[in-house]
């Protein structure tokens, strides 16, 4: 199958075509430089600005793939999770165009797209552990096949993405936080400073950030001297990816099962993609990474997901834009 993906649920307008797993082009408009000077998104300039480039990115992913309208045979949308602003913009074009060409419009979970992104570029047998962590999202899936999701851990508050982000914004390195913070970690020293690993009374399992955020505040108010920001970004870091990596381990234990893969945004994280696949790997496991080009929100996750559940005989999900929308079994 060749089908058109859209991507549009928070801040980066993505167009793609995929044939089957294969990329035929991947084209994705940043919004990067129009939300800085606010520490974050903005909901509405978001919607704005996907309305502003979306038809360009279109336009050129078609023309990168050399396939035209007329060779496709369905369009691939996110319809959720995310900005419901930003989503009615793909899901409008997406829609738009299905009525013009007569091809059929696939609604796609934002979720789905990340958790199968690994296997564009690799193979894994079913069942296998995904680890799924961005700036909205962190939690942990048994992917009993596609289509077939079951929640093993998520966080409680604040996704890791997002508390390296308002980490950085603490320490003025601006928006987005997470990439600088990686950069900076690597040239700092992780045993500097000891920060809290979180864990949930009750549920060894659970996911929570908002502490270590909180701890990283207190100590920033507390000190009296200046302090080395790399050394500061490498300790916090290590705090997240430890967190991350002890749930992974946790549930080959108890599931027993030795494959894994991680995806989403967090997952581009140098630290992490190294202690994870050690960690994995001394346990006895596989690991696979998300592409780097593919951790961050893209089009091309959206098309394959279709593809995939296509190919499996499952239906598409309905085009309503949805901004919490979990990811779980088929019905």
């Amino acid at each position: 199958m060749r089908i058109l993906g859209l991507e549009t649920s928070c801040d980066d307008t993505s167009a793609a075509v995929v044939s089957d797993r294969a990329i035929l082009s991947n084209v994705t408009a940043s919004q990067d430089e129009l939300h800085a000077p606010y520490g974050g998104v903005v909901p509405e300039l978001a919607a704005r600005r996907h309305l502003e480039c979306v038809q360009r990115v279109l336009a050129r992913a078609l023309h990168e793939s050399g396939v035209g309208v007329g060779d496709l045979d369905a369009i691939a949308v996110t319809r959720g999770p995310g900005l419901v602003g930003s989503l009615l913009v793909g899901l409008s074009v997406a829609q738009g165009l299905g009525l013009r060409s007569g091809l059929p419009v696939l609604g796609v979970n934002h979720l789905e797209g990340h958790v199968l992104s690994p296997l564009l570029e690799a193979r894994l047998d079913f069942p296998f552990l995904s680890l799924l962590v961005s700036g909205g999202h962190t939690a942990l899936y048994r992917v009993n096949a596609v289509g077939s999701y079951d929640e093993l851990a998520s966080t409680r508050d604040d996704a890791a993405g997002e508390a390296f982000d308002k980490a950085a914004k603490m320490l003025g390195l601006g928006y987005p936080g997470g990439r600088v913070m990686d950069k900076l970690a690597r040239e700092g020293d992780a045993s500097s400073y000891r920060f809290p690993r979180a864990r949930v009374r009750g549920d060894a399992m659970a996911l929570s950030f908002s502490g270590l955020k909180t701890a990283l505040w207190e100590f920033l108010r507390q000190r009296d001297s200046p302090v080395r920001v790399a050394d500061v970004c490498a300790s916090f870091e290590e705090a997240v990816v430890d967190v991350l990596v002890d749930r992974v381990l946790r549930a080959m234990h108890t599931t027993g099962i030795p494959r894994v893969a991680v995806a989403g945004g967090v997952s581009a994280n140098r630290r992490l993609r190294a202690v994870m696949s050690e960690a994995v790997t001394h346990a006895c496991g596989t690991l696979v990474l998300a592409p780097m080009r593919l951790c961050t929100d893209n089009a091309a996750m959206i098309a394959a997901a279709a593809a995939m559940r296509s190919a499996c005989g499952l239906p598409s999900e309905d085009l309503r834009a949805v901004s919490r929308l979990p990811l779980g079994r088929a019905a």
